[in-house]
């Protein structure tokens, strides 16, 4: 009998593989990561030990995922695509992480996920799991079994009395934990078609949002919120903070069309509040306390370093080359940003630091003016010689 460690949510493809792999012969331990998203842990290790596992374990790595995925991608202003602020491909790693150090643990056989051959979630958990611990199998069901739908995989839990809380009539995907959420599938598959109000469950509708404006301050200590308004908050305290507030607004969600890593385009919706207030903040941040080349030069990593995190590329040497390079431009990245959310938007309006390259007295045209306009004659002469004929 092969042992296999099981990335289970507790959702319908991972309930459904416990049995499909039970049927099968095959013992299945299942993991879960606590990586903030709610759920009721004691229900699902219920449903997992129910369904035919023979063993579950729940663990709880959220401040690890705040501190060592969601802060060093904060950091780097890593966006994919220039909107999604990665929640879920950055839990991937770190769950992946933890389901081999059990694999391991245990002396399983194998590792088994529930993503698709068409997702992105199959390449970042396969990759570091073969990164981290080479030897051990990864097996991928749901590209090889039976089911070509959703709706199969429904009349396979109810035929076999499997627990679970999709339908047919709400066949949304989600994936949510502490940093933000995704929903895709059912209508939203047409690029036309507007998000239903009842997907959302983050943030609440910008047109009931309140009627004034609220105002946050962040405080930022090299590159890392820290700050809530000026009390002190632990990583996911800070997070679920600027959630509320953020939610509460309207602020962070995102449709778009993204383009995966198999190749094909998707449209996603995701919530993000939290997200959304801290990238806003922490690159207006930047350009305040960064000098001009490495302000513009961090831009062009950005989108790489985003890149790396969708692509499942985290336990790679060019990522953690990055990291490096990141955490050196982040040593002054240390002070205040005021942002104000109103019905959806989320606009910087103020930001000091004890490290401002900011001078009033070169920006200025009023009075206190101490530019010397003279000299900009040479200057543009100069700048433009290489290019006169």
């Amino acid at each position: 009998m092969k042992k296999i460690v099981l990335a289970y949510s507790g959702g319908l493809d991972t309930s459904c593989l416990i049995r499909w792999y039970k049927d099968k012969g095959f013992e299945v331990i299942a993991f879960m990561a606590d990586v903030g998203q709610g759920s009721d842990f004691e229900k699902i290790e219920k449903r997992a030990l129910a369904t035919g596992a023979s063993k579950v374990y729940i663990e709880d790595i959220k401040k690890e995922f705040v501190t060592d995925y969601v802060f060093p991608a904060l950091k780097a202003g890593a966006v994919y695509e220039g909107k999604y602020y990665l929640a879920t491909a950055l839990s991937r790693p770190i769950i992946a992480k933890h389901q081999v150090r059990i694999a391991l643990k245990e002396k399983a056989d194998a590792i088994a996920h529930g993503c698709t051959g068409k997702g992105n979630d199959q390449v970042r958990f396969e990759v570091t799991a073969r990164l981290l611990a080479p030897k051990l199998e990864v097996l991928a069901p749901l590209r090889t079994w039976e089911f070509k739908t959703r709706e199969e995989e429904i009349d396979y839990a109810l035929r076999h009395k499997i627990p679970i809380d999709v339908t047919k009539k709400s066949p949304y995907s989600t994936d949510i934990n502490l940093f933000g959420r995704s929903i895709e599938c059912g209508v939203l598959e047409d690029p036309w078609h507007e998000p239903p109000e009842e997907i959302y469950y983050m943030t609440k509708d910008p047109l009931k949002c309140p009627n004034k404006a609220t105002y946050v301050e962040i405080e930022f200590k090299s590159g890392v919120p820290v700050k809530v308004n000026g009390k002190v908050y632990a990583p996911v305290d800070l997070i679920n903070k600027l959630n509320q507030i953020g939610g509460a607004n309207g602020v962070g969600r995102v449709d778009m069309v993204e383009n995966r890593l198999v190749g094909i385009k998707s449209r996603e919706i995701y919530e993000n509040p939290a997200g959304a207030i801290m990238h806003a903040a922490h690159a207006d941040l930047e350009s305040l306390v960064l000098d001009r080349e490495t302000l513009h030069y961090k831009q062009l990593v950005a989108p790489k370093y985003a890149e790396l995190t969708y692509y499942g590329l985290w336990e790679t040497p060019q990522k953690k080359q990055l990291d490096a390079y990141v955490n050196e431009t982040q040593k002054r990245v240390t002070g205040t940003v005021r942002v104000k959310l109103f019905k959806g938007n989320c606009i910087v309006v103020g930001r000091k630091s004890p490290y401002s390259r900011y001078k009033e007295t070169l920006a200025t045209y009023g009075d206190k003016d101490k530019f010397d306009q003279k000299l900009s004659e040479g200057f543009v002469r100069l700048w433009g010689l290489p290019f006169e004929e």
